[in-house]
């Protein structure tokens, strides 16, 4: 009887080695890309974009800070890969404003023109679009597009800008669509950052976008403002062509608005109970369209099982990072899937070639993050990416 045991234990148990190892359900790991070192030049890494390339060649961006702070003397440094995220090359610092601030990086791949643009902000003051044609191998220049963005002064007498962050879209007509948020900008009075600093809210969202390949900016409409401090967003093309945003606001659930071009009549925003968010920007990403399945993926901590403050004591804990799946369009948001039960905020999301799906994130202040896996690990099995 004890041999029969042991014989069904060791049957099982060899069933389910055999099924994780299986390609085509598996969870392939995590790998720790920036680290910030005690002492050394960047003492927080956070907000982490990523890019994944046709030829799958992965582009990690993430702000180095010289201290915990918004305001810190902030580099944009990178990593690349080309063989899918398994290896990667060193740090690079792609941006060094001296002693400002560079931040919100915003990576999106050109389809059309096959090369990589970046844009992201100096000082909150300004907006600046760079170009890779070599696959993010070398960068030219970057180029302050802020005056072409003069219509949102006319609107709003903004202080503060900054796009993204995470990864920007390109629609199926060309059209390149970065979500920005914008504040009133007021001077800091208190504080480590009094007389250097200005305030991110009240806040108000809105998009830039480019309909010549990143050679001209334009300005789309503000959201309605039905929440206070909306703020940071990500961006997916709809089923019907046009554009979903995923925003963050003082509510502890994401709010979703809609464009039928990207760029003007957005809906007014609504909280969609799926989404849980402990004040903190989450990650989107189109995995499949009609005619085949329609799926989008999002990327956010889900804490609202721990009603504990997070440690500045404004929100809730940012922890248990999770990726949600939804197969009508970001109505609903069935599927659930834990990556980092413990703390961890920032994300961004991205799909190879296979359908390898990748997810950079911060863990605390300290790591930025990348994971590797595929929607069946997600789904446990129940759903799969035509091959």
């Amino acid at each position: 009887m004890k041999h029969k045991i042991c014989i069904i234990v060791i049957l099982v148990l060899t069933s389910f080695v055999l099924r994780a190892a299986e390609p085509g359900w598996s969870f392939m790991g995590k790998t720790p890309l920036f680290e910030a070192v005690k002492g050394g030049k960047y003492q927080s890494i956070r907000i982490p974009c990523l890019l994944a390339l046709p030829d799958d060649t992965v582009i990690a961006v993430a702000a180095g800070r010289s201290r915990v702070s918004d305001w810190a003397d902030i580099d944009m440094i990178m990593r690349r890969s080309t063989d899918g995220g398994k290896t990667w090359g060193p740090v690079k610092v792609l941006v060094d404003a001296g002693t400002d601030v560079a931040d919100n990086p915003v990576l999106i791949w050109d389809r059309d023109t096959r090369v990589v643009h970046f844009l992201h902000q100096i000082d909150y003051a300004r907006i600046y679009h760079m170009v890779s044609k070599d696959g993010g191998k070398t960068f030219a220049k970057g180029v302050d597009i802020t005056p072409q963005l003069a219509a949102f002064k006319e609107k709003y007498n903004w202080g503060v800008i900054a796009p993204g962050p995470g990864h920007g879209i390109q629609m199926k007509n060309g059209r390149i669509v970065v979500p920005v948020w914008l504040a009133d900008g007021k001077p800091l009075m208190k504080g480590p950052d009094a007389g250097r600093g200005r305030s991110h809210g009240p806040s108000r969202v809105s998009v830039i976008y480019s309909d010549d390949h990143g050679k001209t900016w334009r300005c789309g409409d503000f959201l309605p403002q039905v929440f206070n401090n909306m703020n940071e967003t990500t961006a997916a093309e709809s089923d019907d062509g046009g554009v979903i945003f995923i925003t963050r606001s003082n509510q502890y659930y994401k709010l979703i608005s809609r464009s039928p071009d990207g760029v003007v009549n957005w809906s007014a925003p609504e909280i969609n109970r799926d989404l849980y968010t402990p004040i903190c920007f989450g990650s989107s990403l189109r995995i499949s369209a009609p005619p085949d399945r329609s799926r989008i993926l999002f990327c956010n901590p889900d804490s609202r099982l721990n009603p504990k403050p997070n440690k500045s004591g404004n929100g809730r804990a940012r922890e248990n990072l999770t990726i949600k799946l939804s197969y009508d369009d970001g109505k609903t948001w069935p599927v659930s899937k834990a990556i980092e039960p413990e703390y961890s905020s920032y994300s961004d999301l991205a799909m190879l070639s296979d359908g390898t799906l990748l997810c950079l994130y911060e863990n605390g202040n300290k790591y930025v993050t990348l994971a590797r896996f595929n929607l069946e690990w997600v789904t446990d099995r129940k759903d799969t990416l035509a091959k």
